[in-house]
This record gives structure tokens, C-alpha cells and sequence, in this order.
């Protein structure tokens, strides 16, 4: 294959679950089960990297700070445009 050819990487059709999606999943349920607004505390921990927004319950907050912060963000907007964008044509 020559420089002038542009390969292609293709993820598999059914990917597995990745470390955000798993993350996620715990960190929102821990906050839920201490009954706080999950929305809101992580948002406030996105925006502001204060780690203190996540609960320590379920070792959430370890968990949450081991991911990169503009990684979970790129994440969020993946899904909500999957969800809410691409699947409206």
C-alpha cells in the first residue's frame, strides 16, 4: 500500500463496554443510593475537577478520578448525539 491510500479502522459491530460506561454506571448509582442529584453533582465535577462532587460511597470517587476528564466529556457528547441527533433522521 503507498502513502497516497487512506486505510480505514473499523471498530467491531457490538463493542464492549468501555471503562467510562462502566465507571458511570457506578458512580451515578452510588450518588443515587446517598440520594443525591447525580446530574448535578456530576456536572459540577466535570466542570470543575473537584472530586469532592462524587460520593466515596462504592469507591465511586476513586473510580471517577482515574478518568480523564475531557475523556468522559467526549464520551457524554458521543452518546447524546448517538441518542438524541443521529437516530431523529
Amino acid at each position: 500500500m503507498g502513502l497516497d491510500n487512506t486505510q480505514f479502522f473499523r471498530r467491531p459491530e457490538k463493542e464492549p463496554e468501555n471503562q467510562v460506561t462502566k465507571t458511570m454506571k457506578i458512580v451515578y448509582e452510588s450518588l443515587e443510593e446517598k440520594g443525591y442529584n447525580s446530574i448535578y453533582q456530576i456536572v459540577g465535577y466535570i466542570l470543575s475537577g473537584d472530586p469532592t462532587y462524587i460520593t466515596n460511597h462504592n469507591n465511586a470517587r476513586t473510580l471517577m478520578s482515574q478518568l480523564e476528564r475531557d475523556e468522559l466529556l467526549e464520551e457524554l457528547v458521543k452518546n447524546y448525539i448517538k441518542q438524541n441527533i443521529q437516530n431523529k433522521d
